[in-house]
């Protein structure tokens, strides 16, 4: 079936085969210093506080790699990347200390005997708050470290015999041990890979539909085949507070693992054979089994088909139980959802999805909890009187939620929430969760009152509240909000009213830090972290939220920064930087709505544009791109028509506020961003230059759906070759820069996307530069790759926006 895509793509499409040019400039640059500084900042440490908000884990993070590093062995199977000398995921950095810091009086505490070259990650906590199990990466393995928190001290437990290959592999038992999933003892040496093949390579299919996404790193071979089973090859095991280790159950190729919440039993997912070289290891077929805590099986639960003939669409899912879970509030009762019809979404039906239950020990009948005319989303549980059943329909963006009563399923649900995703305005938010007995997060609640987080969307952003909600009267009672000019939001509610809890506060030039906040007695709110800002370089620049009208009346909106002291009207107006990633709504009102907040800190990432407001441009952020298609309608089919009214209702914005030159501006961004850009560019001459990272340029190689387009290449060609700017590189006539990953595995974004649009552009005499970045994935990691992108466009904007005028005159 691959062959058979990439053929009609052959006979749509002419691909240019001449080879890439190479610049002569082929080794790392650094770009400057005003840039170099902002990159290289310290990164802030992350925060985890305890049940009661007494103390917190501060962890420090290290930097970015080099490439160097990020160019160690690495394999590509399955959807995967694994470090085979670790036996766990490839390119990840860790934490490289912790702390622990007491919330009332300040103190900080160094942990002791930590890893002598940390490279920490999956901290968890023991129910009790007495211990923290963390693993440790080195060159040759992963170990598994304990610390106790009653003397802050570390040790290490184990050698190195974690299998970290596919995650979740450290949980607490109640008994304060670990149950690990560690590397079998038994699976021997990595397999050989074999001096010639046995064989051809061959895939048959018998008239099945087997529609798929483009996964990148599938398997390949029969080799292939042997290596994910040899990285797979687990081992349960239970160890204890001294490093004894005991195992559980027989070994296999384990997926996950997940204790019951009273610890008696042990949910594992068992990937079976055969594999597939078109879907990752996601939808591999596996065993859904139930073992005692010693590891003998209770009952297989499901067995999961291979996951190859998924219908189309984004609201398709599998057949057959899914999304298999234990109930929160109960000691060991599962629950799991099954589709109804066929998983196919095209299919009328009123009882599209059904939820079942099966409680300890096994031996019955399944249960029927409740039914879902739609897409199961999940369920928050209180009691056994108490749960709210999630459930979405994406292809109308609908959003629902319902109280269910579990002990009574044939009482009705009762609906208390229904909305589109999209809609921020009318967002009450998601219910606060606390811990119950089991160490499990359930419902904060008092009786119908539930309490809620919202992102306080709003006509002037984002700003937060904290409520109630009255699930009878679906009744709002806002507790507390963020007031301007602050964005701050709740991280941790520590009492049973909420009326003490604990927040993330932060304004344009103050760097996030935590607050606690009390809203019944008469004390102020208490800072409780004092991270410094990391730059304070550009703590005097101007940032500002706009809005504006496209010309079919849409509102939109914007956030632009321009250096310190500049002002409009009385300077001269600047070369711009304009970037975005445009997003598909179904409704007008909705995509009209104003997201994120004015008031929120100026971070600066590696994959930001705000590099070059120290460079003298103003930085026009976040520029809202709605696509809108109502109704029956779909979004792409006026995907370049608002795509361009949307960029000439920004441009004129920015140049009416006497803030950018029209004729200098450069329009950029990642991913579909990129995609975004370089359409831009072949459909208008708006733009000085475009600066298109890590994109996808040829809709014919995604042609199963991308992004928010549901319909196949096969449903809607005309569709796809009017979004692809491969099929109109003949008419660039602005200077674009391409960048990518050279081993990009972001699903529809190959590397061969930038190489066959950069040839169509090079055949048709554009002005184009194609840079790829060895070793780095779909977002940039080492630190010279990092480097050497903002060089490369700042080099661009220099030449063909700031300076484009001095070009013009030379010619």
């Amino acid at each position: 079936m691959k062959l058979r895509a990439t053929s009609v793509f052959a006979l749509v499409f002419f691909l240019a085969a001449s080879s890439i040019e190479v610049s002569a400039q082929n080794t790392y640059q650094t770009p400057p210093k005003s840039i170099a500084d902002l990159v290289n900042a310290p990164s802030t440490p992350s925060v985890r506080f305890s049940k009661n908000g007494d103390w917190m884990l501060v962890m420090e993070r290290s930097d970015n790699p080099s490439i160097e590093m990020l160019s160690q062995p690495e394999l590509k199977i399955a959807g995967m990347r694994i470090n085979p000398a670790t036996s766990g995921p490839s390119r990840q950095t860790g934490i490289e200390n912790i702390k622990i810091k007491k919330t009332l009086s300040g103190e900080e505490i160094q942990i002791t005997g930590l890893p002598a070259q940390p490279n920490m990650g999956g901290m968890s906590v023991s129910a009790d708050e007495k211990y923290m199990a963390f693993t440790q990466t080195d060159a040759d393995g992963i170990s598994l470290w304990v610390v106790d928190l009653s003397t802050n001290s570390a040790k290490k437990l184990t050698d190195k015999i974690v299998n970290d290959v596919y995650g979740n592999s450290v949980l607490w038992t109640p008994a304060n041990k670990m149950l690990v999933k560690a590397v079998n003892p038994t699976r021997g040496a990595i397999p050989v890979r074999p001096s010639a093949p046995a064989g051809p390579i061959i895939q048959e299919t018998t008239g099945e539909a087997a529609p798929s996404r483009t996964y990148q790193d599938l398997l390949e071979n029969p080799y292939d085949e042997k290596l994910f089973a040899y990285f797979m090859d687990s081992q349960l095991m239970e160890i204890d507070l001294e490093g004894n280790k005991k195992p559980i159950g027989p070994a296999g190729m384990i997926k996950s693992m997940d204790l019951s919440p009273d610890g008696n039993y042990i949910m594992v997912d068992l990937i079976q054979r055969p594999f597939s070289y078109l879907v990752p290891a996601s939808r591999f077929p596996y065993d859904v089994e139930i073992w005692s805590r010693d590891g003998k099986k209770v009952k297989t639960l499901a067995q999961i088909p291979l996951g190859e003939n998924i219908p189309t669409g984004f609201d398709a899912t599998v057949t057959g139980p899914r999304n298999i879970n234990w109930r929160a509030d109960k000691p060991a009762v599962v629950y799991w959802v099954e589709a109804q019809d066929g998983g196919d979404a095209r299919v009328e039906m009123e009882e599209r999805e059904i939820i079942y239950t099966l409680a300890a020990p096994f031996s019955g009948d399944k249960k029927i909890l409740a039914t879902s005319a739609y897409r199961f989303g999940g369920i928050d549980w209180s009691d056994d009187s108490f749960a709210i059943l999630n459930e979405r329909w994406s292809r109308t963006r609908r959003d629902m939620r319902s109280i269910i009563n579990p002990s009574n399923p044939s009482q009705a649900k009762h609906l208390i929430i229904d909305r589109s995703s999209d809609d921020l305005y009318n967002d009450p938010g998601d219910p606060v969760m606390v811990e119950n007995e089991f160490g499990r997060n359930v419902l904060l609640r008092k009786g119908d009152l539930l309490y809620m987080r919202s992102p306080g969307g709003s006509p002037e952003g984002d700003m937060p509240y904290l409520s109630t909600f009255n699930t009878k009267t679906k009744e709002e009672t806002i507790l507390w909000r963020s007031q301007a000019p602050f964005y701050e939001r709740v991280a941790v509610v520590l009492n049973d009213d909420a009326s003490e809890f604990i927040t993330i506060k932060e304004s344009t030039d103050i760097q996030p830090n935590y607050w606690l906040v009390n809203t019944k007695k008469r004390i102020a709110p208490r800072q409780l972290t004092n991270f410094d800002n990391p730059y304070e370089s550009i703590k005097g620049i101007q940032k500002q939220l706009v809005t504006y009208t496209r010309n079919d009346g849409l509102n939109l909106s914007a956030v632009i920064y321009t250096p310190e002291g500049f002002e409009p009207g009385k300077d001269a107006p600047l070369p711009v930087l304009m970037w975005a990633y445009p997003r598909e709504y179904k409704s007008k009102e909705v995509a009209a709505q104003v997201r994120g907040s004015q008031y929120a800190f100026t971070r600066v990432s590696s994959g930001s544009p705000l590099f070059w407001v120290t460079r003298g441009y103003a930085i026009m952020d976040r520029t809202e791109m709605p696509i809108v298609g109502e109704g029956d309608k779909e979004p792409n089919d006026y995907f370049i028509d608002q795509l361009v009214a949307n960029a000439e209702a920004a441009i004129d914005e920015i140049v009416e506020l006497g803030i950018g030159d029209r004729d200098r501006i450069a329009v950029g961004g990642h991913s579909y961003g990129a995609f975004m850009t370089a359409n831009l560019l072949s459909h208008t001459n708006l733009f000085a230059a475009g600066i298109a990272r890590s994109g996808a340029y040829n809709r014919t190689l995604t042609p199963f759906g991308f992004q928010y387009e549901q319909r196949t290449y096969w449903e809607a060609p005309e569709v796809y070759f009017n979004m692809s700017p491969f099929s109109f590189a003949h008419k660039v006539e602005t200077p674009i820069l391409l960048i990518h990953g050279q081993a990009d595995n972001n699903s529809g974004t190959f590397p061969i996307q930038s190489e066959r649009y950069y040839n169509a552009l090079k055949g048709h005499g554009a002005t184009a530069r194609l840079v790829f970045l060895p070793n780095e994935s779909h977002g940039y990691a080492a630190k010279e790759s990092i480097n050497h992108t903002l060089w490369e466009m700042d080099s661009w904007l220099e030449k063909y926006v700031k300076n484009k005028n001095e070009i013009e005159s030379s010619k």
